[in-house]
């Protein structure tokens, strides 16, 4: 549930881009979708995750630019900079600190008692900050060489949804031996 309330500023962006007459009107849907995403989360939570404060920071300075200089290249580089500043944090995670990123996001929801090798936190650290470099690449190229409908298309429909998709495949493989275990015969 929470991955869709974070992607639904990207599928407001889409829907206002299709049906409301193009980017500025959509970047401007989604600086607001991101404050009401910000708002949802201090109403439910009483507190605002971090990377969401990051990611809205991201939108309102790269949208604001966009809207002011009527420059769709800011918009369409705030994508592949946060991708790559991503991927950069999660691989070097692996390399840095004695805790991967990915470790102190989810090893709360571990069950109690158990926990997982540390070469497997590192590599999936590594797996996703390949990914996300990766993705930023994807962006980029889609931007330069794609029309701005096709750009539109790729982030809200294609990359997120991917990145979505990737990020639970890891969680999984990673906890596969959790998920999977068999229950001990009594």
């Amino acid at each position: 549930m929470q991955a869709l309330i974070e992607f639904a500023p990207w599928v407001v962006f889409g829907l206002v881009y299709k049906f409301a007459g193009g980017l500025y009107p959509a970047t401007a849907a989604l600086m607001v979708a991101m404050a009401l995403l910000l708002a949802y989360d201090w109403f439910t939570s009483r507190k605002i995750p971090q990377m969401h404060l990051i990611l809205a920071v991201m939108v309102w300075v790269f949208g604001a630019a966009t809207l002011i200089l009527h420059d769709v290249r800011f918009l369409q580089w705030k994508a592949s900079v946060f991708y790559w500043i991503t991927g950069f944090v999660f691989g070097g995670s692996a390399f840095v600190g004695r805790q991967t990123i990915l470790e102190r996001l989810l090893v709360k929801s571990l069950p109690e008692g158990t926990s997982l090798p540390a070469t497997a936190w590192r590599n999936c650290s590594v797996i996703m900050g390949v990914f996300y470099l990766l993705l930023g690449s994807a962006n980029t190229w889609v931007a330069l060489n794609r029309s701005t409908s096709d750009w539109v298309t790729f982030k809200v429909w294609i990359a997120a949804p991917l990145a979505i998709v990737f990020t639970l495949g890891v969680i999984v493989w990673l906890f596969r031996g959790l998920i999977f275990a068999k229950e001990p015969a009594p």
